[in-house]
């Protein structure tokens, strides 16, 4: 078995750990984001009574970061599925031949 190749899969799949990650963190800045948009309408418009706009950041908020783990989760588990044929190449490609 080429250990190259095997260590290159390995690496290929801490690459996908860290982007899926970084898209994690970037859903939950978005979303922060979003938060704070929303608490400062508040102090922008001078408003007691919460409008229509700073609920609609909140939503969109609550939205983006569902969206994100949502995201985070699913990749994370295609990954795993993917982490198991790692240095099983030969043996796939050995079953699919026919005789």
């Amino acid at each position: 078995m080429n250990k190259d190749l095997l260590l290159r899969e390995k690496l290929a799949i801490q690459r996908t750990y860290l982007a899926n990650q970084t898209t994690l963190l970037a859903f939950i800045r978005t979303s922060m984001y979003f938060l704070v948009a929303g608490l400062s309408m508040r102090n922008l418009i001078q408003l007691d009574n919460p409008s229509f706009m700073e609920f609609g950041f909140f939503t969109l908020s609550g939205i983006i970061l569902l969206v994100g783990i949502y995201n985070y989760r699913k990749n994370q588990r295609i990954t795993k599925k993917s982490e198991i044929h790692v240095g099983d190449y030969k043996l796939e490609y050995l079953n699919d031949e026919k005789p």
